[in-house]
């Protein structure tokens, strides 16, 4: 059965946004440690998942601006493209701009060069 393709920048942004969630689980498990040595160490470590997210955040932004807007077909909304190919980020339509590709399965090793 073949997956259904999702949206690059979305799962970038997932991505970041677990970054948040690790690093305040990681600062919260910081607090059973007695050892004030282990606690400065996880309330750091968490920190910098936090601040990873934050770049992160900032990297898509800055990338996504960058993008091109297409209208998926099958939805008709406007939705950015990174990449030879890419899946629209309402319905998860594929979506390519490169016209040898059109009609061919839905595969991201398209856009790495090679």
């Amino acid at each position: 059965m073949a997956r259904k393709p999702t949206n690059k920048i979305n799962k970038i942004r997932t991505f970041a946004l677990l970054l948040v969630f690790i690093g305040i689980v990681i600062m919260y498990i910081g607090i059973f440690f007695p050892s004030p040595i282990l606690m400065s160490l996880t309330m750091a470590l968490g920190f910098l998942c936090v601040i990873g997210s934050t770049v992160v955040y900032f990297w898509i932004g800055m990338l996504s601006t960058k993008t091109v807007q297409v209208t998926c077909p099958e939805c008709s909304k406007t939705t950015k493209m990174l990449g030879r190919v890419d899946a629209c980020s309402f319905c998860s339509a594929p979506l390519t701009l490169d016209p040898a590709l059109e009609g061919k399965e839905f595969d991201e090793k398209y856009n790495k060069k090679s």
